[in-house]
């Protein structure tokens, strides 16, 4: 897990936009109340397919409260099942993750480790209100404009809270693919970071 913990302490160096700042302070209070009301912390990333930014934000936002020593559970959810996508999961690898993957069926299950005294997080495409997935008491996390627009209720959720992200699919089987895809993750990565070191416990 060395390259996963240096590329962590390298996002330290990375600048958050001022416009960014404030699109996420919103999820920074609404940790620091949950935290200083001594409530259990859980954060559900929503995207339309749960392939891409969804699953990044949910395992970087696990892998960044593990960073700063704080116990938040992340989840991840979508309206339509689709896959984890490949292209997602390569880039995490190459952020330093160790991950297995599970050949059985048409959306694999993925086992990605971010510490070793952890339990793995098990990543596959899942509806929102999937078994594995909280019923109550989270934070909706809206990381796309279509699943922010096209499902206005999330039942069970306390707080719906909208942190957009551009589609690095839009680059899919062109030469910017790999590219568009390590910076999102990076981005969600780096924002995260941000997130959760402004946390007081």
């Amino acid at each position: 897990m060395g390259d996963l913990n240096r590329f962590v302490v390298d996002l330290a160096s990375e600048k958050i936009s001022e416009n960014r700042e404030e699109t996420l302070q919103t999820l920074v209070d609404y940790i620091q109340l949950k935290i200083d009301s001594k409530s259990t912390v859980k954060l559900h990333f929503i995207c339309t397919h749960n392939s891409r930014r969804s699953q990044l934000a949910q395992i970087w936002a696990q892998t960044m409260a593990y960073h700063f020593g704080l116990e938040i559970y992340c989840f991840s959810g979508g309206v339509e099942v689709t896959a984890f996508n490949e292209s997602a999961v390569k880039t995490l690898i190459w952020s330093g993750f160790e991950i297995q993957k599970n050949e059985i069926k048409d959306n694999p299950v993925y086992m990605v480790f971010y510490a070793k005294e952890k339990s793995p997080i098990r990543a596959f495409s899942k509806l929102v209100d999937d078994a594995i997935n909280p019923s109550s008491g989270f934070a909706a996390i809206m990381t796309c404009t279509h699943a922010d627009e096209n499902c206005p209720v999330v039942h069970g959720a306390e707080m719906r809270i909208p942190v957009r992200y551009d589609d690095p699919k839009a680059f899919d089987d062109t030469p910017e693919e790999d590219q568009k895809y390590k910076e999102c993750s990076k981005q969600i990565a780096s924002e995260m970071y941000w997130v959760f070191s402004r946390i007081k416990f």
